[in-house]
């Protein structure tokens, strides 16, 4: 005779939390392969002139490598390095889609592609190369675009994702990515919390490079586990009297924030003067940042938490829960979804930006979509 004892809570929990986990590390095994430097001899990106090219200006914790195709690891470097590339984005690219290589090389009529990786020795190399891609835009385009991409991602991942974002949304600026130490395994989690922690000095260096250069203006744009790296960041800054000295910071968007939702009702308490200029892009349908709550211990995320909750701290909020054609799932709908794509660069790119004035500009934008804008 056999007994069937029915599981705790918490066994019930556990066995959960193993099987999304199992399935994540299973998923990452089709990962597509790194291309960074790899042009098709056959087809070179320079034949394909009815692509488009996005220079990416890379500021990075990792470790260098000389794996074909890779550029750098996801090992943890104690300096900060200062790269660029260029991307080729196909002529069939369609917003909201990734046109990435599953073997190489890739195709650059059909497929993205990184050529040009170019590595600067010093600061002033690099800032020299970021104000000649300033100079090439009429005055009232040359801001920057600073983007930190989020757990499990290659330098790969991050690169292609920026160059399809910054195509979709027809970004004027400059765009520049801060790339922390991620493994780039989606068991690794929590190497990849330690590396974005340990990242903070390294990402206060690269905006006080920024903060040298001609830009007029930036915004901040932060996915996920990058969240929590720019809101310590910006505590860091804050408490060291650091913070936007300059005004030229214009808006600091949080697209599905990974963040411990007490955790960050602490991090805005300390910057609550700034808190005006915050969006936190949210869906409560976000599977990722499920996994990731219940790894954590239960604790809501800032990407799936309620948004009166937000609003309550004095940031707003862009609520995605009903957006449901984003092609990159339901973690990624700030670059999956036309819709959405469409709004972020609506906002980036006009005079008037995100919810300032007294029309309200960021309500206009998404009338008649599925996306609902909560403030204080």
């Amino acid at each position: 005779m056999y007994v069937l004892i029915p599981y705790t809570e918490g066994q019930r929990t556990h066995i959960l939390l193993m099987a999304a986990l199992l399935v994540t590390i299973l998923s990452s095994c089709t990962r597509a392969p790194d291309l960074i430097g790899i042009d098709n001899a056959t087809i070179p990106v320079e034949t394909v002139s009815e692509a488009t090219r996005q220079k990416i200006f890379i500021t990075t914790t990792r470790q260098a490598t000389e794996v074909v195709g890779a550029f750098y690891s996801g090992q943890r470097a104690p300096e900060l390095g200062l790269a660029s590339v260029v991307v080729s984005i196909p002529p069939n690219h369609m917003a909201g889609e990734l046109e990435r290589t599953k073997r190489l090389p890739p195709d650059p009529r059909t497929e993205f592609a990184v050529i040009e990786p170019t590595v600067y020795q010093s600061d002033n190399l690099f800032i020299r190369s970021l104000n000649s891609a300033l100079a090439q835009l009429p005055p009232e385009e040359r801001d920057i675009l600073f983007f930190v991409h989020g757990y499990n991602n290659t330098i790969s991942d991050s690169i292609l994702r920026l160059a399809q974002f910054v195509e979709d949304t027809d970004y004027k600026g400059v765009p520049v990515l801060f790339s922390w130490a991620s493994a780039a395994q989606p068991a690794k989690y929590v190497y990849d919390m330690n590396s974005a922690l340990a990242a903070r000095p390294r990402l206060l260096e690269a905006t006080s490079l920024l903060a040298k250069t001609n830009a007029l203006g930036a915004d901040v744009f932060a996915h996920s586990m990058g969240s929590l790296l720019t809101m310590e960041a910006i505590v860091a800054a804050e408490q060291a009297g650091k913070f936007n000295t300059g005004g030229r910071l214009k808006t600091i968007m949080l697209a599905s924030p990974d963040i411990d939702i007490d955790l960050f009702r602490s991090q805005l308490s300390m910057i609550r003067q700034h808190n005006h200029n915050i969006f936190i892009l949210t869906s409560k349908d976000d599977r990722a940042l499920g996994f990731s709550r219940r790894v954590s211990g239960g604790v809501s995320r800032v990407g799936s938490a309620d948004a009166a909750e937000l609003t309550d701290l004095g940031v707003t909020v862009i609520d995605l829960s009903s957006v449901d054609n984003s092609k990159s799932g339901s973690h990624s709908k700030f670059a999956g979804s036309p819709e959405v794509v469409q709004v972020i660069g609506q906002g980036l790119n006009t005079s008037s930006r995100f919810g300032s004035g007294s029309q309200n500009p960021l309500k206009n934008m998404i009338d008649g979509l599925p996306i609902l804008v909560v403030t204080d």
